[in-house]
């Protein structure tokens, strides 16, 4: 088994004659925390999605496992796919949907058909969102923001994933939701083993979470490294980024809250 639950060799991605990132390499070892971060256009979720596969690199390879995802056959991408799950940004749920047909859709597609095993697992996975079982027949217009987050994320953990990928997962949260948010996916990732990756502009969410950092510039990861060794590094991007004192004062308070 791979220690690498994502490695991409030699990533480059181009939109029409625009190249977005030119030969990226990065490796996230297992059991680790890693957010990408960046400036406006550096391609953060373009490349969290070629990492799922929802997106193709022009050049270069993504693996997952240790596998590419469309290698083997069909029955093993789709045993593949059952390893990870995604939280997308604005939670991305079926609006004409229950909350309980949402979270069991993933469950459906891969098989499970016994309706009392079904009712079971979509259950289990709102309490481990900390969410109640009357919420289960709520429609996605019925409820807050952070509710929305936290039925994308039971939707992400219905098939009980090794890899949860995660874009802006605190994005659109006031502070108070955001700090529950994040005290529930850190707990998550202790209390599952999972290996996480997120893409965020949040330095509070940053510093809270992340176990490694990968900073994305110029179509290249600039630094990878835990939180301290990036900040280390000397260049303007990361000046700009880390050491301006409104960064500063969030990366203190993620820091006190972690």
């Amino acid at each position: 088994m791979s220690t690498f639950p994502v490695e991409l060799r030699g990533v480059s991605t181009r939109f029409g004659k625009q190249w977005i990132h030119r030969g990226i390499d990065l490796a996230v070892p297992a059991g680790e925390v890693v957010a990408l971060v960046g400036g406006s256009g550096s391609g953060k979720t373009t490349l969290l999605r070629q990492m799922v596969g929802l997106l193709h690199p022009a050049e270069g390879e993504v693996k997952v496992f240790g596998e590419r995802l469309d290698a083997g056959s069909r029955h093993e991408q789709l045993a593949r796919r059952r390893r990870f799950g995604m939280l997308f940004q604005h939670g991305a749920l079926f609006s004409a949907f229950t909350v309980f047909a949402n979270i069991a859709f993933p469950l459906r597609e891969f098989g499970v058909r016994d309706e009392g095993l079904l009712r079971d697992l979509v259950l289990l996975k709102m309490a481990m969102v900390e969410l109640e079982p009357d919420v289960a027949l709520r429609m996605p217009a019925e409820l807050s923001g952070g509710m929305v987050k936290r039925v994308a994320l039971a939707r992400a953990l219905a098939l009980e994933p090794e890899l949860l990928v995660l874009d802006e997962p605190t994005a659109g949260l006031d502070p108070d939701l955001s700090s529950a948010f994040v005290e529930l996916i850190r707990s998550l990732h202790r209390a599952l083993g999972l290996t996480v990756i997120l893409v965020t502009h949040d330095l509070d969410t940053l510093a809270a979470l992340a176990t490694r950092v990968a900073v994305l510039s110029a179509g290249r990861i600039l630094a990878f490294g835990t939180l301290d060794e990036v900040t280390n590094v000397r260049d303007p991007f990361i000046d700009r980024f880390f050491h301006g004192a409104r960064s500063q004062a969030a990366l203190a308070r993620g820091l006190g809250a972690g």
